[in-house]
C-alpha cells in the first residue's frame, strides 16, 4: 500500500518551486563592492526588487505545492 503524504503532483510542484527559488537567488548574485572600487550595480532593480519578488513567489509556490489536494483521498474511508 502506498501511504505517502504527498502525491506525484505534489513532488513535481515542490521541485518547480525549488527551481524558482534558485532562480531568484541567481538573480541576486553578481559582483560585490570592494575597498578599492565601488560597484553601483549592487543597487540595481534586478537585485533589490526583482530577485526578492521571485524568491517570495517561489516560497509561496512551495506552500501551494504542499497544500495541493490529493485526488486519491476518500473522506468516507476508515
Amino acid at each position: 500500500m502506498n501511504n505517502f503524504a504527498f502525491t506525484k503532483m505534489n513532488y513535481i510542484l515542490l521541485v518547480v518551486g525549488f527551481l524558482i527559488i534558485i532562480a531568484g537567488f541567481m538573480l541576486m548574485s553578481g559582483d560585490a563592492t570592494t575597498e578599492e572600487a565601488f560597484n553601483p550595480e549592487i543597487f540595481s532593480d534586478r537585485r533589490i526588487k526583482v530577485a526578492p519578488m521571485v524568491c517570495l513567489f517561489g516560497f509561496l509556490f512551495e506552500i501551494v505545492a504542499i497544500l495541493w489536494p490529493s485526488k486519491k483521498t476518500n473522506p468516507n474511508a476508515e
